[in-house]
């Protein structure tokens, strides 16, 4: 009865059908968006997790130099009194790490000797300095360093046996130096102090600022989709406008990092699947008002042709009633061919647009704006590859970033002489290094931990083309062994040879020469001698030796690791 008399108002029908449409293309748009916030956060949180561990690991590179440092030879007979400067020890140190400056204190802060001049300690770090002369790790950042420039420091006592602190070694990190890295790279990633004002980031607009929902230098109108917090701001041209927050809390360095992920193209895609959708419920919505329309002129039919077979003889009424159940026979027929007729072109014709929108999603930020539409043909392939391959080597860089500090458990030690082969493959081919490696057949799983020995090939793989830059024939070979519940690795180069191979693991202990060319300067850094001696305390952690010793064409090294046992049933 309500179907009969929606069908007989034709406008009540297309208002109906009209709101239907406009009420599925807005929950199809909406639920887009708010799919496309949840995925968009997940992505946001792992970018915002690689940016906080690049940047510490870059301050621990500066933490753990302070503390070698500390230990230096001359540096504690300075500490105790000696009149010898170690101004030339804290300058080469400087140099070579890119440090701000080096400065060696005592411990109630009065400066000794320092890298560059200065005159007074930042007030900031006095706290640090007070905390490192009892004897603790100090560590803290400012913006009052020289001429009102940030830097992030850490302060080392020098301890020595029976007499304690003697004397603090701070190292000052240029935060200018560390940005220029990253600067400008998308997202947007910013680092806020305990006042939440910026002080690091890759938009340099936002130095300084203090973050805020409605005062402050960077205000924000909050919004919120299904749980989903995104801001409405206007921070710059460089910043997006709509972004999604993220953040990250980072209680090592004493700062909280956070990023803003550009919410536009999750709109833009939202808008284009709400338009399909109305397009498919407007389409619909025409096939059922041509079904109701047909089925009210059907009606009208029957209608007439009941009333002639009204006037006709007694002896037709038998066939008109057969007739009219042929008919209705009949008009079901046809209502199931048009329906399957209908579904099938349906699935035609949603498979191609949601192919070309799943291209398209991924495409349509770039085409908006160099409106390249065609190029986009030919693009699609090389971007697909060359995505392919980023996200290989990104995989690769953040795993070597990440600051492990998990206990050794099983690795696959031939997955990690690839990944490091691949971080050292640019070094490798433009210094002309041949490399002989054949892996075995099976898999060789060792006890250890993935980031700390991928840095111990590394750092073997980087030495040998140290050592063979100026040799005729440069050839690295690796080679992988295994007996006696214990692998071995040997990485052998054509270099010169080991000098003194008994102290090739001592601490500050280089076997690299500073060779000056041709015109004077520089042309082979000496380095400070600690990666060998980083490696040895690695290799040994994971109950394991390493070795270095000289061979006829040249050196090699040999680290044995223990196999991960392999349980009895697997046996």
């Amino acid at each position: 009865m309500i179907w009969r008399r929606l069908a007989s108002s034709r406008f009540a029908l297309w208002a109906i059908l009209g709101v239907i449409t406009c009420l599925v293309a807005v929950a199809v748009g909406r639920s887009s968006f708010i799919l496309g916030l949840d995925q968009l956060q997940q992505r946001g949180r792992a970018d915002l997790a690689l940016a906080a561990d690049r940047l510490s690991a870059q301050l621990q590179r500066y933490q753990e130099l302070s503390v070698l440092l500390a230990s230096h030879p001359q540096i504690e007979n300075r500490s105790l009194g000696a009149s010898q400067s170690v101004r030339s020890v804290l300058l080469r140190a400087a140099d070579k790490t890119a440090a701000l400056n080096i400065m060696l204190m005592t411990p109630k802060g009065r400066i000794l000797d320092a890298a560059f001049a200065i005159t007074d300690l930042p007030k900031s770090a006095q706290p640090s300095v007070a905390r490192a002369g009892q004897g603790a790790l100090g560590k803290g950042f400012g913006t009052d360093y020289g001429d009102n420039q940030r830097a992030y420091y850490f302060v080392a006592p020098v301890i020595l046996p029976e007499r304690g602190v003697v004397a603090l070694l701070a190292i000052f990190v240029d935060i200018d130096r560390l940005e220029g890295d990253w600067r400008g790279d998308r997202p947007a990633i910013y680092f806020l102090d305990d006042q939440s004002r910026v002080f690091i980031s890759n938009r340099s607009e936002l130095l300084g600022a203090r973050l805020h929902s409605a005062a402050g230098d960077l205000p924000y109108d909050n919004h919120v989709a299904n749980g989903v917090d995104y801001w409405r701001l206007d921070w710059g041209p460089y910043v997006p406008k709509s972004a999604l927050p993220v953040f990250k809390d980072l209680p090592t360095i004493g700062l909280r990092a956070g990023a803003l992920i550009d919410v536009a193209p999750v709109r833009v895609l939202a808008l284009w699947q709400a338009g399909f959708a109305g397009v498919l419920a407007a389409m619909f919505s025409v096939l059922v008002i041509w079904a109701v329309e047909r089925r009210r002129h059907l009606a009208i039919l029957n209608a007439q042709l009941e009333a002639r077979v009204r006037d006709r003889t007694q002896d037709l009424q038998t066939a008109n009633a057969q007739l009219k159940k042929a008919q209705a026979d009949l008009v079901q027929a046809g209502k199931l061919s048009a329906l399957g007729q209908l579904s099938a072109g349906l699935s035609h014709e949603l498979n191609q647009p949601l192919m070309a929108i799943e291209q398209f999603a991924q495409n349509a930020q770039t085409f908006l704006h160099k409106g390249q539409a065609d190029a986009a043909d030919g693009n699609l392939k090389r971007i697909s590859d060359l995505a392919l391959r980023m996200g290989r080597i990104i995989k690769n860089l953040r795993a070597f970033a990440r600051n492990e500090a998990e206990p050794s458990s099983k690795v696959d030690l031939l997955r990690i002489i690839d990944q490091a082969l691949d971080l050292t493959q640019s070094r490798l081919t433009r210094d002309g290094v041949t490399v002989d490696y054949t892996p075995p057949p099976d898999a060789v799983y060792v006890r250890g931990g993935e980031v700390r020995l991928a840095q111990v090939m590394v750092n073997l793989f980087s030495n040998a083309a140290d050592a063979m830059q100026d040799m005729p024939l440069k050839s690295l070979e690796i080679a992988v062994e295994t007996s006696a519940g214990t692998a071995t690795i040997t990485v052998q180069d054509t270099g010169p040879g080991i000098k003194d191979p008994d102290r090739i693991f001592d601490p500050f202990y280089s076997t690299k020469d500073a060779v000056p060319d041709q015109a004077g300067s520089v042309s082979h850094d000496p380095g400070m001698g600690l990666g060998l001696s980083i490696s040895y305390g690695l290799v040994q952690s994971f109950g394991g030796k390493i070795r270095g010793f000289n061979i006829q064409t040249g050196a090699a090294f040999t680290v044995e690791l223990p196999l991960w046992p392999i349980p009895p049933s697997a046996q």
